[in-house]
């Protein structure tokens, strides 16, 4: 066997392994497309603290404030929190206007998300609010709920007796506004049809998604310690190295308002990149080791490595192994091949895995789209067939986002804006509730 037949063979085996680890999610996929886990309605009605921060979210927040209030779930047993975070604008007076309690934190040093939580829950300590509660349920200040979603997630909460983590649909409240935020919408579909669904069926852990998620109260008794970029995954990798769940509700829904620019859209993304890559370095070690634990069932040990495979810098360890198989490649004239047809080969190769993988991600976008019709609503075709073509080259960027993040390891937290074009928004109104 000549040079190029063992660089063959080593780099086939090094690729197998590195598709083989993330196997698994092509089981939960084919699992989440054709059923679901359905949750009893709870007996007992929990009482639950709304917890919102918001930075700027004038144009958002009474949207969000009114379908909290039209939910079908008893309004006694709901404390809202928002926290006005480094606002300039009328947010807290917005939300003071809607009834919920607000506390304004400004400090322009700590400006993440993260941050907001952790003063707001120390507020609420202090002030002793958040006795009596049973569970925190976060949400983002530009989401608006369906109108039986905080029941649905209480029927989820109750099942799993009021000690695992509850997270919920994420839907995209403005699918349709261009080709940018329909491709957002694929996205978050995705996660909960492809991956969510078949977690929570195999008793396996998901995990969470920036928002729509309800915790056991006693999770904050000692306060919130996550802020950095993605504190979302911080929280997700710290209760499944503890061995507890996070469980999906799929009946749950909430509509998300997307970026419409690529601007924005490539901040947001860069963001996350930045922010897992922290979660990889600061929760890895711990997540392995929680790998090994004696006390933890067979389903907490997969939900680890499922999880610690989710955290993993992908991007950067296939853009390397890519590389070093490039290298090996050009050094193939040294051991008398003919560089021209070496490369011609490894061309074509590399056009036909290209093709392939395009072909079956468009794929996937579109049967998710059959899928969740119902969810999507109805969209021009235009918009639609772009969002499809362009999803393999969406999910790419990920790539080099990971790379990127290499790079940008104090990157700052910026806001996203949101303009409120939400569907199931009721009208704007101003502060006295008039059109």
């Amino acid at each position: 066997m000549g040079y190029l037949g063992i660089v063959a063979i080593v780099f086939a085996v090094l690729w197998c392994v590195f598709f083989l680890m993330l196997f698994h999610y092509q089981v939960f996929a084919v699992m989440g497309m054709f059923t679901r886990k359905v949750y009893p309605p709870a007996k007992k009605l929990g009482r639950f603290g709304v917890v919102i921060s918001a930075r700027n979210e004038e144009p958002v927040i009474g949207a969000l404030l009114d379908s909290i209030r039209k939910n079908d779930y008893p309004q006694e047993n709901l404390r809202v929190f928002v926290v006005a975070h480094n606002c300039t604008d009328r947010t807290a007076a917005i939300a003071r206007a809607h009834g919920a309690t607000v506390y304004e934190y400004n400090n322009p040093k700590e400006r993440t998300l993260g941050f907001a939580y952790r003063y707001l829950f120390r507020q609420l300590r202090l002030s002793g609010l958040d006795k009596g509660l049973d569970g925190f349920l976060v949400i983002n200040a530009d989401n608006v709920l369906t109108p039986s979603y905080i029941r649905r997630m209480n029927d989820a909460f109750q099942a799993n007796g009021c000690r695992e983590v509850i997270t919920s649909c994420r839907n995209s409240g403005n699918f349709g506004s261009n080709y940018l935020s329909c491709l957002y919408g694929i996205f978050f579909l995705a996660a909960c049809r492809y991956e969510a669904r078949g977690r929570t069926l195999c008793g396996c852990s998901t995990r969470i998604s920036g928002t729509g998620y309800l915790f056991p109260a006693e999770l904050v008794a000692e306060g919130w310690e996550y802020v950095t970029l993605t504190e979302d995954w911080e929280f997700s990798a710290d209760q499944i190295a503890q061995g507890r769940k996070i469980l999906y509700c799929d009946e749950a829904e909430l509509f998300d308002e997307q970026p419409t620019t690529i601007p924005i859209m490539l901040r947001q993304r860069l963001r996350w990149a930045c922010g897992h890559m922290t979660v990889f370095f600061t929760r890895f070690r711990a997540l392995v080791k929680s790998l090994f634990s004696r006390g933890h069932t067979a389903s907490q040990r997969f939900s680890v490595f499922d999880f610690t495979a989710s955290i993993l810098p992908l991007g950067v360890m296939g853009v390397g192994l890519l590389l070093i198989q490039i290298l090996c490649i050009a050094l193939s004239p040294l051991f008398g091949y003919d560089a021209g047809r070496v490369w011609a080969a490894y061309g074509w190769l590399s056009l036909a895995f290209f093709l392939v993988s395009y072909v079956l991600t468009a794929v996937f976008a579109a049967l998710l789209v059959i899928l969740e019709r119902r969810r999507i609503g109805p969209l021009g075709p235009g918009t639609l067939t772009a969002a499809i073509l362009l999803w393999p080259f969406f999910m790419s960027l990920n790539i080099y986002l990971d790379v990127a993040a290499l790079f940008l390891p104090n990157l700052e937290w910026k806001a996203i804006p949101h303009v409120g074009s939400q569907r199931g928004a009721p009208p704007k109104t101003d502060l006295e509730g008039n059109l």
